[in-house]
């Protein structure tokens, strides 16, 4: 019989703060395929009955009353589980995680990737938002306040533990219930957190088993990067610009971490942009017209995809047919910054401001919500060349999504020694560019003309204090024992950034 190790326990503290967070090369994020989406909306007629085949789980209480939402929108908890073992519990063979630098597994079954995916009656639109796994929010279960990323590991381990207490001896079976139990209290706590209890009705999970094996089978995805990347945990080696990738470093592409300006919120935005190449290429006709690619692709769902038990997928198949690639938006949750809480870095969110959020994107009307945009005319005409000598590991970044969200073009980011000052250097020319600059940092800058800069650039040095009132007093993770007070809710309610979508291929860290 396979030997199932037992499940981690999370470190439980005095004062309620457990740490999870897994650190160092041991990250393994497990993106959710677009594809169990778009398979059926498209390819699975060709090859017979899509519900046969499919692991499936009991996570909703009456699953009849799940068939058919009463409200007639779909509202699909997408999750990408950070496991060691296929869709039927069954250990990846060492060679493949080798393959896929998967390192070694502590035990844990943190859940890296949601996504919350909101499907008006009408099917002819999608809005998927993103939940970052370091989201500071009160789990449901008891369990007070951690990352969003435990709501699963949490409830898992008591339900496991509980078993082996009550003399349950075959350990396959109290991981899958077990399993059960942390799938239902991760939903639980995502309802909790935006405020609508029951609104969620479908659940679909994908760990990185045959992710490898779904990219490879549609000829890989379209992607663009920003600058070449590099890194060595995630095994990421990538030029800059558009490419396409496929298998390992379709993998590494979505699940790196460390050296993004930005962290998770970087990691998020790459795997929307991967997701939302994945659908157009799933409903293209390079892979419609083709059965043998339809064929290996259903086939690398089903080896690795859990769904809910009740959920007709021929029907839901015949819902979305009228869906396009340009109507797949996809959103992350509005966020207020780092801070270190019980020794764990973790992302403070506003719960108010969330909600918001959440009501505003899934309101359905005749198209998707739209969010007010914060593009300065004219930005797209100014290259603006960041060089960072703040000596904040953060700063840069939240200065590079500042700008890049106020429509301005950007040059590959460069560091510098450490220096006090910050400074805006501009073609003595081109005034005007240097103003739409000044303009979208929102601070009063020293600003420099310099002939050496190209007309239509902008060079902005930043030093140890510059403090933008638009990208933050700095940007460096807090130190506290309990989180910072948030923003007001108007302040804080509504992204700057525009929504990713399927219909284009947009450039990411």
């Amino acid at each position: 019989m396979t030997e199932w190790p037992a499940p981690t326990v999370p470190a439980r503290r005095s004062h309620g703060v457990a740490v999870v967070a897994r650190r160092g090369g041991k990250v393994v994020v497990s993106l959710l395929s677009v594809a169990i989406l778009a398979l059926t909306w498209y390819g699975w007629h060709y090859i017979g009955d899509p519900n046969t085949g499919l692991t499936t789980t009991n996570v909703f209480a009456d699953t009849e009353a799940h068939a058919k939402p009463l409200d007639g929108a779909i509202d699909i908890l997408l999750v990408g589980q950070d496991s060691r073992t296929d869709a039927q519990g069954n250990p990846l063979p060492r060679e493949v995680l080798d393959m896929l630098h998967a390192g070694v597994s502590d035990g844990e079954l943190n859940t890296d990737t949601m996504i919350l995916v909101h499907i008006p009656q009408n099917g002819k639109h999608a809005i998927a938002i993103s939940f970052p796994r370091d989201s500071w929010v009160e789990l449901a279960g008891g369990y007070g306040k951690h990352k969003l990323n435990s709501a699963f590991v949490y409830a898992y381990t008591d339900t496991y533990k509980t078993l082996q207490r009550q003399g349950m001896t075959d350990l396959k079976q109290a991981d899958a219930e077990a399993k059960v139990a942390g799938r239902k209290n991760l939903i639980a706590t995502i309802e909790k957190f935006i405020g609508k209890p029951g609104m969620i009705d479908r659940y679909a999970e994908v760990n990185l088993a045959s992710f490898y094996e779904i990219t490879k089978s549609i000829g890989g995805v379209e992607v663009c990067l920003n600058g070449p990347v590099k890194e060595v945990k995630s095994g990421v080696d990538l030029p800059g610009g558009r490419q396409t990738i496929e298998g390992v470093q379709a993998l590494a592409f979505v699940r790196q971490r460390y050296g993004l300006p930005n962290y998770d919120l970087d990691r998020i935005a790459r795997q929307q942009a991967f997701l939302s190449g994945l659908a157009r290429k799933v409903i293209s006709s390079d892979v419609l017209t083709s059965p043998a690619k339809i064929a290996d692709l259903v086939s690398a769902v089903k080896k690795s995809v859990v769904v809910s038990q009740g959920w007709d997928l021929t029907e839901f198949a015949e819902q979305m047919r009228g869906l396009t690639g340009g109507n797949i938006e996809f959103h992350t949750i509005p966020t207020l910054g780092n801070a270190v809480i019980g020794g764990a870095d973790v992302l403070r969110v506003d719960q108010a401001a969330v909600q918001a959020e959440v009501t505003r994107l899934t309101s359905d009307g005749d198209a998707p919500a739209q969010p007010t945009s914060t593009q300065l005319p004219g930005a797209k005409a100014v290259t603006v060349e960041l060089f960072d000598g703040s000596g904040s590991a953060s700063l840069a970044g939240q200065t590079h999504t500042l700008l890049q969200n106020k429509g301005f073009t950007l040059a590959a980011d460069q560091k510098l020694s450490t220096r006090n000052t910050t400074v805006v250097r501009y073609n003595p020319a081109d005034t005007a560019a240097l103003d739409l600059v000044k303009q979208a940092l929102g601070t009063t800058v020293q600003a420099e003309p310099d002939r050496d800069v190209t007309a239509g650039h902008v060079r902005v040095l930043l030093g140890k204090d510059f403090r933008s009132s638009a990208a933050g007093a700095g940007g460096a993770p807090t130190s506290s024992s309990a989180p910072k007070a948030p923003p007001s809710t108007a302040a804080s309610s509504a992204p700057t950034t525009p929504p990713i979508t399927a219909g284009d291929v947009p450039c990411v860290n």
